[in-house]
């Protein structure tokens, strides 16, 4: 029986670099993707490149917890166990303050409680060896969590690379103390930043932005690029027992003192179980 890898986002460009990569080692593979028709294109392309015919697309809107429960009550069901997690999708906001069915703010939905929930919901079907990776960024260093982190982002005027970034230090404390709840079970949490990336996620709305992108866009990283942090995380025999780190171009980065033991870490652990728990009771 084949080994099983949980992919969120596996329809976006590194989200198909992993999948493809995940497929190729042997992996089944199940797609967690926002748009299913996309993700049965990306299926069938995939199947085709790789003959892994072991490959499943299942739809999941990553800012209704309502939707990453159903999926993850499915999985459950099944009661296969689960190999590789990766949490790789990931979005930015464009539009000003959008706010979730759950109260949440859009991107800080998205980005750290729905991977939160996720996770947690399935570690009944992990066990030793099983690997989770949580793509992160390295704009986690500029980020704040604020009392007003859940339902608006940041304090003040809302701004969309300040919440990004306060996501992405939120999923790296969750990856900090998810590591050090498991390591005794002999599961390992790790985070992969992928630098800059062309992908859909860097939009280009202000009007000095086409020229920006021009520029820009192909100094950076492309999805392959991107991806293959996480890969070697998923996939490397070097990587096996290693724990609670952050990898970034292949290898692990050395991170502060200040976010290896963040003083908030706990606490908001403890915020964001009591936020998912208000949730159910509603």
């Amino acid at each position: 029986m084949s080994k099983l890898a949980i992919i969120t986002g596996a329809d976006g460009g590194m989200g198909t670099e992993i999948t493809r990569a995940v497929a190729q080692a042997g992996y089944h593979v199940i797609m967690l993707c926002y748009t299913l028709f996309k993700g049965e294109e990306r299926r069938n392309q995939l199947i085709l490149e790789t003959g892994n015919q072991e490959i499943e697309v299942r739809q999941i809107d990553l800012a209704s917890m309502a939707s990453v429960t159903n999926v993850a009550d499915e999985l459950l069901g099944r009661g296969k166990h689960i190999d590789l997690l990766m949490n790789n999708a990931g979005t930015m906001s464009t539009t000003g303050l959008k706010i979730t069915e759950d109260g949440l703010e859009h991107t800080v939905a998205v980005n750290y409680v729905a991977p939160f929930l996720l996770t947690t919901k399935l570690l009944p079907l992990m066990g030793r060896g099983t690997r989770i990776v949580n793509m992160v960024s390295c704009t986690y260093a500029i980020g704040k969590i604020t009392p007003e982190f859940f339902a608006r982002g940041k304090k003040g005027t809302f701004l969309r690379i300040p919440v990004y970034s306060n996501t992405k230090l939120a999923l790296w404390l969750f990856t900090r103390e998810l590591s050090e709840k498991l390591k005794a079970y002999g599961i390992t949490v790790n985070a992969a930043d992928p630098g800059v990336v062309s992908t859909n996620i860097i939009r280009m709305d202000m009007w000095f932005d086409p020229l920006t992108d021009l520029l820009f866009r192909p100094c950076i990283r492309t999805p392959k690029q991107g991806a293959a942090t996480a890969v070697g995380l998923l996939l490397d025999e070097r990587w096996e027992g290693v724990t609670g780190q952050m990898f970034a171009s292949g290898k692990p980065r050395r991170v502060r003192e200040k976010y290896m033991n963040h003083p908030q870490a706990r606490q908001l652990w403890k915020d964001t179980e009591a936020w998912l728990d208000e949730l159910e009771r509603k």
